[in-house]
């Protein structure tokens, strides 16, 4: 009889503890999921206008197969994937696989597919694959509306360290972070600071829900991150845990890294374990983050350390956890991927490349020059290892892109980078330099790296590698 009553106490005390959090407050939803079958994933995805409920409300916004986010694709190494893109938006558009090795003429961000056109994209999912990965649209000038009018989806690479106990019993979620503004039950317009600043939108929403609530089944939580938006930070933060970083934008760490809070810039993705050790419910929050915004009129810049606009001064709730009664979390996996160990030493060519600003005109620069595709801005060769000195000379964060040829990072302002991992977004602060390791890939092409700050993007910030 004591047990009973002790249930029921706890019971009584989760629902207090929940009721001020989880009122009003949606069921946790996850994207529709299309899974490769005997080594091929066949799709036919629509890209078009699409009414969908948002937060409650009414709201016509452009979809992948008519969800937003867009359906979370599931494949395995090895597999191909013919996908046939349907385009019946009022304009063109084309789709980056991002953070996919995959050859340049299949992830071609210079393809443009006309409205009523449907392409074709078919490839092989790399041998040495693993991760979260994610598909938009890359039409140079046109990223940043039609990524903030919803166009977005995830791709997951499943892997023989998934099958590892410690992962395979966890409970696994993914989390599209992706926020949004209507107006007038559609995606507001950009503003002619938006397209200075990169455009935020007041809906913080998680696989498109806002505040949504997950009750977890198990003790141990694995949450596959991704930021889909298009300027928007997350600094991430777990009420009363800590998060255990287990795999970045190109694949798993070598080991778990533990911390106490994790930023995402847009385009970056994460996986990280969530271990409950007492019931209750844990909020996980955007903590403030000033990525160096400038002001409305006299274009004043407030600076790191100082708050502007696009930047909330408190804590805001993404998505409330529920931990399961008793939780006995798993332990930590002992070791995950073996990296290859490339030295700076072996690396043939080193290039400087500087992100600067012209914040009057509204326009962004790489090595003193704005994007133009008939140019090519670096010339390397298959097999090389090269090294990549980023300096960011501008007010504002950039987050560096280099599509095709996953990175490792080697230090940030002299200091080495804590962990080994494969990357294909790294921020830079205002004024930081950061050192990366790129070993091209048999993967021959033209390709191109950006800010991912997809306005700055759009505005001129980006650069064309040819690997020969």
């Amino acid at each position: 009889m004591e047990n009973a009553d002790r249930r029921t106490l706890l019971k009584l005390t989760a629902g207090l503890l929940l009721s001020p959090l989880a009122r009003g407050q949606a069921p946790f939803p996850e994207p529709p999921v299309l899974k490769s079958r005997e080594g091929l994933l066949q799709v036919r995805l629509k890209v078009a206008p699409t009414p969908v409920t948002v937060a409650g409300r009414e709201a016509r916004l452009w979809t992948y197969g008519g969800s937003f986010p867009g359906p979370t694709l599931r494949v395995r190494p090895g597999d191909t994937v013919r996908l046939e893109l349907e385009n019946l938006l009022p304009e063109s558009t084309n789709l980056h696989w991002h953070g996919l090795p995959i050859s340049p003429k299949v992830d071609d961000p210079f393809l443009e597919i006309p409205p009523r056109e449907t392409w074709s994209y078919v490839f092989t999912v790399p041998q040495d694959l693993a991760g979260t990965f994610w598909y938009h649209p890359h039409l140079h000038g046109r990223v940043a509306p039609q990524l903030f009018a919803g166009l977005a989806g995830a791709l997951v690479v499943e892997s023989p360290v998934d099958g590892i106990p410690e992962l395979r019993e966890a409970e696994e979620h993914l989390l599209v972070l992706k926020d949004l503004e209507l107006a007038s039950g559609r995606p507001a317009a950009h503003t002619p600071m938006d397209w200075i600043n990169g455009k935020e939108g007041n809906l913080l929403l998680v696989n498109g829900a806002s505040r949504p609530t997950l009750r977890a089944g198990k003790a141990t939580l694995r949450l596959r991150l991704l930021n889909a938006s298009n300027a928007r930070y997350y600094r991430l933060q777990l009420e009363g845990h800590p998060l255990y970083l287990i795999a970045s934008d190109g694949g798993f760490l070598e080991e778990p890294y533990e911390v106490p809070e994790l930023l995402l810039a847009p385009g970056e993705r994460a996986e990280v374990l969530v271990r409950f050790q007492k019931e209750g419910a844990f909020r996980l929050l955007a903590l403030p983050y000033d990525r160096g915004v400038h002001m409305m009129g006299g274009m004043e810049h407030m600076g790191h350390g100082g708050m502007a606009m696009g930047t909330s001064q408190r804590p805001q709730t993404l998505l409330t956890l529920v931990a399961p009664p008793r939780p006995k979390p798993l332990p930590l996996p002992k070791a995950l991927a073996k990296l290859p160990a490339l030295s700076p030493n072996q690396a043939r060519v080193t290039r400087r490349i500087t992100f600067t600003e012209d914040m009057m005109a509204g326009r962004f620069f790489i090595n003193g020059k704005t994007f133009d595709h008939r140019r090519v801005d670096f010339r390397g060769r298959v097999g090389d290892l090269e090294v990549w000195e980023l300096e960011n000379q501008g007010d504002m964060d950039h987050p560096f892109h280099l599509h095709t040829h996953p990175f490792q990072v080697l230090s940030v302002n002299g200091k080495a980078f804590p962990y080994r991992a494969l990357k294909d977004v790294v921020n830079l602060k205002a004024k930081e330099v950061v050192r990366l390791l790129v070993p091209l890939r048999n993967l021959p092409g033209k390709t191109v790296f950006h800010c991912h700050i997809v306005e700055h993007e759009d505005r001129g910030m980006m650069g064309v590698l040819e690997v020969g």
